[in-house]
């Protein structure tokens, strides 16, 4: 498990606790595993009924850790096998997930959510994903599940043109369910988590499973996503790009 990453249980809801913040919440590949393992656990465990994932404050996720990320694209010539375990984990989890938001939501901060049942956000929350600034291609799904959820001009200015959307405007788009005050965020999505672990646990994945498209066509997509993604990540013009933003980070 990730040094990065807390796990905890509140009865029969599981806490997911991104715990880098001195990076923002950048995501490495352990993490990527310790989350995917997190979630295959709730699904093969009849006690877990409800996942959910929270970031710290101010920073849910600023997306991936991209010198982790080349490395593994450079070296192993795919996104590596602990990112595509989570990218499927997502599609093909069971159980109800609810995320909460507070601040940055960059790249794969943002699209996890789209896989999410759920999703609090802060007014202080940005969703940002700038994969064609660093020459690179929508990941998780999000080139399927962005124009279903916001319709298909609005998943562009999101994808395509990388516009940043605030809080207000996602939960106009569709993919916030409720905006709530920083200092509430965690208790409004844990007692919607135990609100739902509360129901019959039976009745309430059928319900999920009919409200959800089949994970089928979802996972094929993710795999080619993941696969252009990673033939970009070898790209002049992705290192080029990702080089410029590192310095700038820097």
């Amino acid at each position: 498990m990730s040094e990065f990453l807390q796990i905890e249980r509140q009865d029969a809801v599981q806490i997911i606790r991104l715990n880098r913040p001195e990076k923002k919440n950048a995501i490495t590949r352990d993490m990527y595993h310790g989350i995917a393992e997190a979630l295959k656990q709730a699904d093969s465990d009849d006690t877990i009924r409800v996942s959910v994932i929270l970031g710290q404050p101010g920073a849910f996720s600023a997306g991936n850790d991209m010198q982790d990320f080349m490395h593994a694209a450079l070296s192993q010539g795919s996104l590596g096998e602990e990112i595509i375990d989570f990218l499927h984990r997502l599609a093909l989890t069971r159980k109800p997930l609810i995320s909460g938001v507070d601040g940055l939501a960059i790249g794969v901060g943002t699209t996890l959510n789209l896989h999410c049942d759920l999703t609090f956000a802060t007014p202080r929350s940005v969703f940002h994903t700038p994969f064609v600034d660093l020459g690179l291609v929508p990941e998780a799904g999000s080139s399927l599940l962005a124009p279903k959820i916001m319709g298909y001009q609005r998943a562009f200015a999101l994808l395509a043109m990388g516009e940043a959307m605030t809080a207000q405007q996602a939960l106009e788009a569709g993919i916030v369910w409720r905006v709530v005050a920083e200092d509430e965020l965690e208790a409004e999505v844990l007692k919607t988590a135990h609100k739902l672990a509360s129901r019959p646990p039976v009745a309430l994945q059928l319900t999920r499973d009919l409200l959800r498209s089949a994970a089928e066509p979802l996972t094929d997509r993710i795999d080619r996503e993941a696969q252009i993604f990673a033939d970009r990540l070898k790209s002049a013009e992705t290192a080029q790009a990702v080089g410029a933003f590192l310095s700038r980070k820097k």
